[in-house]
């Protein structure tokens, strides 16, 4: 549906000759904040490219609309009763450089779960500037938070949100037990070389780590 309209041009005595309000756009964006909605709706289901083709728009237009919302939610956003944080790294691109990881805040209360920051790269630097954009207030008021064992991140909790208890992910708690059971299995099967049971263990890998997971 194509939608024409020519702004008319209104003579104002405080501000001279201006354009007219017009209450269902915003700026000189080609299309309506109803459309704008709708396709930033639709494109966290679908591709942008799948999106504009599905609607008969082009990318720019879902780029921006995804812009608008998003410019939209950050001024309107109310951080207040935020008592619980995630912060976790979110790999992207190609390489495992610095460059290629975002680190992310949200919020993980039972009331509200909704990402708070992203920011460039996993590094200290990157943690404190996303906390810092918190401010202090929503900081002081955060009382579990939970990451991974990533040390950038360790660090910067304990140096900014001490007063927290911090909850490790079960992922990679899970993980390092699973490494530390092999190396004793691996150890195990050394000591015993030449012995029937070092035979069973050496099969034993992924039985004793399924385990281990379940615990």
């Amino acid at each position: 549906m194509l939608f024409l309209f020519s702004p008319r041009r209104v003579e104002c005595h405080e501000h001279g000759v201006v354009v007219e309000h017009i209450p269902w756009s915003e700026g000189k964006r080609p299309i309506t904040k109803t459309m704008m909605g709708l396709l930033a709706r639709w494109a966290r289901r679908l591709s942008w490219t799948e999106t504009s083709k599905a609607f008969g728009t082009r990318c720019e237009c879902v780029y921006c609309s995804l812009e608008w919302v998003v410019e939209w939610g950050l001024a309107n956003r109310v951080l207040k009763g935020i008592k619980s944080i995630g912060i976790d790294e979110i790999h992207w691109g190609h390489g495992l450089k610095s460059e290629n990881f975002l680190t992310v805040i949200y919020q993980i209360d039972g009331h509200c779960r909704r990402l708070l920051w992203v920011g460039k790269k996993r590094t200290r630097k990157t943690l404190r500037k996303g906390l810092d954009e918190l401010g202090p207030k929503v900081v002081e008021g955060i009382r579990f938070v939970c990451s991974d064992m990533w040390r950038p991140y360790l660090a910067v909790v304990k140096a900014w949100v001490g007063h927290a208890l911090h909850v490790l992910d079960r992922f990679h708690i899970v993980s390092h037990l699973n490494q530390a059971v092999d190396l004793v299995r691996r150890g195990e099967c050394a000591r015993l070389r030449g012995r029937p049971l070092a035979a069973k263990l050496k099969h034993m890998r992924w039985s004793l780590l399924r385990r281990g997971t379940r615990v």
